[in-house]
């Protein structure tokens, strides 16, 4: 069991903006964040991220919590262990009252396995030299603790002696599961590069062959800590010259980041053997850096590159793109000590846009109509992706490469969605303000609900009704908590605000009682006369009226 105290301090020591950006593209709305909701499906974001409250709140479907309630909605865990995935991503030691930390056993197991190897890289000249020759020097060698991996029976061995949990080797990605049932070690023979998350906790490994195996890298295996579509290689060690420089290099493999850091290029990160994906934006929102795509010039870097500049463009992303020429990558150029080429080419890195239709329309003949209106076609689809002044700034771009003229390109207005939203009801902001402010002091309560009844807050009864229960989790609470349309007003601005929700109440109560053939006639002009000549007169003079239940029909 987790020690409470331990939990609290977890949750004082962490930021909810940056747990749930780990997961989802945050982006900046006034004092809050906004996303697209990832609990249901919507193209327009109602998902608000409030970092001063530490809060979260969706308006379409009404999710709502804390950091931890985060967690254990998206990665679908329970409290305890969206306590425990919480704290291993902040590198975080919990204090347990009794039992252990599946999560604690598999990080022992990963940093055993971590010191292990780079004793064994030291054993092998084989791949110390592979290394050497390389270019990679014995100071990043040591900085990124690089190691090596021997054989299946030597790892068995070691966790056997080490009295390390088979079950929990597994669970760590250090052994897997055959066909036959028995366990085997992974990564063997080969030179690891340990992968750490964004605050620095090792969650992984990733392996080169020095063998000529056909896999030329693995990583660990999906596990509680290792998610290679939300990592990025060397980032613990680059994002805080990514922060200042606001610059990042993105390269395709481990090496490459070893030899940019080695040359001075301190920003730069590599995906995990994986083709940078949507799920890597959040991670690259963070410190909103210029994005530097340094990819091989092969047909396959060229591929990569094109779909990773056009997926950041979309994102809204700045950046660049370097195709390093005649089939080398940056390690090896960095190696031959060209590192002044390697920054000229950093310097003169083609941008996102521009690249991606030259690429697009690169593909078609445009001697031939039928390839050029097809070229035209996915330009045009592109464009149309990207926000409206970035797109009206580079249609003369595309209009130019396709040889058309720029007005084929012109957009028409959706009219109709337009005045969908110019139609839709809007909520009665008085009566929002005054729960809003409620909510934010609740000593006026009492006072308010002495000159009103709940009833008279209509659709919203029954978030007044939470509010007076003190529902601090009760959804709409929470979304109204972090609705920045609507502000806390004065007590002043509460007491004129509630005379005018009094008369307009008063006022629908004229009309029924007028109305209603089933009240007797002396009642009818005493209840007339009541609400004509003193409650309303009072309160348009701006005095509160106590609510009186005999008054209403």
């Amino acid at each position: 069991m987790i020690d409470n105290t331990s939990i609290e301090s977890l949750k004082s020591s962490i930021d909810i903006v940056d747990v749930i950006g780990h997961y989802i593209e945050l982006k900046k709305a006034g004092a809050n964040y906004k996303a697209c909701c990832p609990f249901h499906g919507e193209k327009t974001p109602s998902f608000v991220v409030s970092p001063a409250k530490q809060i979260y709140h969706c308006f379409g479907c009404g999710a709502g919590g804390d950091s931890i309630k985060f967690v254990m909605e998206i990665e679908k865990l329970t409290y305890p262990e969206a306590i425990e995935k919480v704290a291993s991503m902040y590198n975080f030691s919990l204090v347990y009252t009794q039992g252990r930390s599946d999560y604690g056993d598999v990080k022992h197991i990963l940093e055993a396995m971590e010191k292990w190897y780079i004793k064994n890289l030291d054993k092998n000249p084989v791949a110390t030299q592979y290394l050497l020759d390389r270019g990679v020097s014995h100071a990043s060698i040591e900085a990124f603790g690089i190691g090596f991996v021997p054989t299946g029976a030597e790892v068995m061995q070691f966790l056997q002696s080490s009295l390390l949990s088979l079950p929990k080797a597994e669970e760590a990605g250090v052994v897997a599961k055959g066909e036959n049932g028995r366990l085997y070690a992974r990564l063997t023979e080969r030179i690891t590069f340990p992968i750490y998350s964004p605050s620095g906790g090792l969650v992984g490994f990733g392996g080169r062959t020095i063998t000529n195996h056909p896999a030329k890298y693995i990583n660990s295996p999906q596990t509680k800590l290792f998610n290679k579509s939300r990592l990025l290689y060397g980032y613990d060690r680059a994002k805080d010259t990514i922060y200042k420089h606001k610059k990042m290099i993105i390269c395709e493999g481990y090496l490459d980041v070893v030899m940019f850091h080695q040359a001075g290029f301190r920003q730069a990160v590599a995906t995990l053997g994986t083709a940078l994906t949507t799920e890597h934006l959040p991670l690259l929102r963070k410190g909103d850096p210029k994005i530097i795509l340094a990819y091989d010039g092969d047909n396959a870097g060229v591929a990569a590159a094109l779909k990773a500049a056009q997926m950041l463009s979309i994102a809204g992303f700045d950046g660049g793109v370097v195709l390093f020429p005649n089939g080398q990558d940056p390690a090896d150029l960095i190696s031959k000590g060209e590192v002044q080429t390697v920054a000229g080419l950093i310097r003169e890195a083609k941008p996102l846009i521009p690249f991606v239709l030259e690429k697009l329309i690169q593909r078609y003949d445009l001697y031939n109509p039928r390839a050029k209106e097809a070229a035209f076609g996915e330009a045009k689809q592109y464009l149309e992706g990207l926000s409206q002044i970035v797109r009206e700034a580079y249609i003369p771009v595309a209009a130019t490469l396709l040889g058309v003229a720029p007005a084929l390109f012109a957009n028409q207005k959706n009219m109709a969605k337009t005045k969908e939203r110019l139609s839709q009801k809007r909520d009665d902001v008085a009566q929002l303000s005054i729960l809003k402010t409620l909510l934010e002091n609740p000593n006026l309560i009492d006072d308010v609900l002495n000159v009103i009844d709940v009833s008279m807050f209509g659709k919203y009864t029954e978030l007044f009704k939470a509010l007076i229960r003190d529902e601090k989790e009760h959804p709409g609470l929470m979304g109204l908590s972090v609705d920045e349309s609507l502000q806390v007003i004065s007590e002043p601005e509460l007491k004129s605000m509630l005379c005018n929700v009094l008369i307009k109440h008063y006022d629908a109560r004229l009309k029924r009682i007028v109305a209603d053939t089933a009240i007797p006639f002396a009642k009818k002009s005493f209840l007339i006369r009541k609400i004509k000549t003193d409650i309303i007169p009072r309160l348009k003079r701006g005095e509160l009226v106590a609510y009186e239940s005999d008054i209403s029909i």
